[in-house]
């Protein structure tokens, strides 16, 4: 698989459009047995789903995990307790990088956002109602979010063609929600190739919620970001290894403040590289692992344990997780998941790791305790993206049922769609 190809899988060239299934255009008249997916053909059968913000003010207290279903444009809704689906909901749009670093802990209220990555943007939605409070449009369909730990900033990666970096009210208590208080235009840094800026691809915060550090895909280096201020305080330049670019493309800062991984779309196979933030203003590397190291294929996205001693990188392209150490900087163990799996999610208490299987219509639960599967809990069609909270709508406001002629209308439509990196891609414009 060729780098455009891992970037931008099942498109077409030429246009980007979305390939309706005529399957699915056959299936209207009946209006039933209908199968979509945000731009991609699957062949997998719809669920009846629900209608959003049937009971605004009604919630649920429980730890809760969200996963985002790229094939139909609906959530899934994981009791953590029981490690069982509640509820698949029909929000009429889908996300593959919704920020998921500090929300669980963020979401302990009907008005708290969930933020998404959908279409040309980003949006919230109300966790208590599902029903959209905020949307900013970037001038990119690749882009990526992460919120502040105290909640009041988000911080947005949009790559090309914009290569600019936005931060956004975050808080939804304040007259300014929503709205975009800062930006860095980064286009005139170039990039590798005829990329005509460096591909800010991701963005992490640092647990004191000063720095931002986003890897940038096609500039080869490690930008920190003044949250504050809104500035570029340093950027790191990183060294392939195994080929001819490094392509840093993901990252995840540890929940200690002393770690960071970044995942890179370098060589063959991809590596993966371990940093100390212990100063957060000045990241250093000290370690890379590849494949020869025993890590997985592709790494794509990670998440780091409670205690950051343990890495657990998403690695599609052997369809596992890789495991690591990352005191000795080792891989310990690789993880099946029986399928691609490109991102995860902690649940609220950080016990568990849901990781989404886009090609099994699965969840893997991850017990970080013994390092092992645990529990397998199927989902909606072709799962991508997750986040978690401390609250979602009640039962019977996820139950209210779609007529089938709008459920059609909505998977016709050619909006709400998200970027997925590696899987599912066409269809999505940047």
């Amino acid at each position: 698989m060729t780098d455009d190809e891992f970037l931008h899988p099942n498109c077409e060239s030429d246009t980007h459009r979305p390939r309706v299934s005529r399957r699915l255009l056959l299936a209207g008249s009946a209006a039933a047995g209908v199968a979509a997916t945000a731009g991609c053909s699957s062949d997998t059968e719809g669920e009846t789903t629900t209608e959003p913000g049937s009971t605004q003010d009604s919630v649920t207290t429980a730890d809760t995990v969200f996963v985002f279903n790229t094939g139909d444009r609906s959530m899934s809704v994981i009791d953590v307790s029981s490690d069982k689906v509640v509820a698949t909901h029909d929000l009429g749009l889908t996300a593959s990088f919704p920020a998921n670093q500090y929300a669980p802990e963020l979401t302990d209220e009907a008005t708290d956002p969930l933020w998404l990555n959908v279409d040309s943007g980003v949006r919230a939605v109300a966790v208590g109602s599902l029903s959209e409070v905020a949307a900013v449009e970037t001038g990119s369909g690749a882009n990526w979010q992460e919120v502040t730990p105290d909640g009041s900033h988000l911080v947005v990666s949009a790559r090309e063609p914009a290569h600019e970096q936005f931060r956004i009210d975050a808080d939804p208590n304040t007259d300014s929600f929503g709205s975009v208080t800062a930006t860095i235009d980064r286009a005139d840094e170039g990039g590798r190739g005829d990329n005509e800026g460096p591909g800010p691809c991701d963005v992490t915060i640092h647990l004191d919620g000063e720095y931002a550090y986003v890897p940038d895909l096609y500039g080869d280096t490690l930008t920190v970001v003044d949250i504050g201020t809104f500035e570029i305080v340093r950027q790191v330049d990183v060294a392939p290894v195994v080929g001819a670019a490094a392509a840093p493309w993901m990252g995840t800062a540890g929940p200690d403040g002393e770690r960071l991984l970044v995942e890179h779309n370098e060589g063959a196979a991809g590596t993966e590289s371990i940093w100390d933030t212990t100063d957060p203003a000045v990241p250093e590397e000290v370690g890379r692992l590849t494949s020869d190291d025993g890590l997985g294929e592709h790494p794509l996205t990670s998440e780091i344990g409670p205690d950051s001693a343990i890495g657990y990188v998403f690695t599609p392209g052997t369809n596992d997780v890789t495991v690591l150490d990352l005191d000795n900087g080792t891989v310990t163990d690789r993880l099946d998941v029986g399928g691609s799996a490109f991102v995860g999610t902690w649940g609220p208490n950080h016990e568990k790791l849901y990781v989404p299987v886009q090609s099994s219509d699965e969840v893997k639960v991850i017990d970080h305790e013994r390092r092992a599967v645990s529990t397998t809990i199927s989902v909606g069609s072709r799962p991508y993206g997750a986040t978690a909270g401390l609250i979602r709508p009640t039962e019977g406001a996820l139950e209210s049922e779609q007529s089938p002629r709008e459920n059609l209308q909505r998977q016709l439509s050619e909006t709400g769609t998200t970027y997925c990196i590696g899987n599912c891609a066409c269809g999505h414009q940047l």
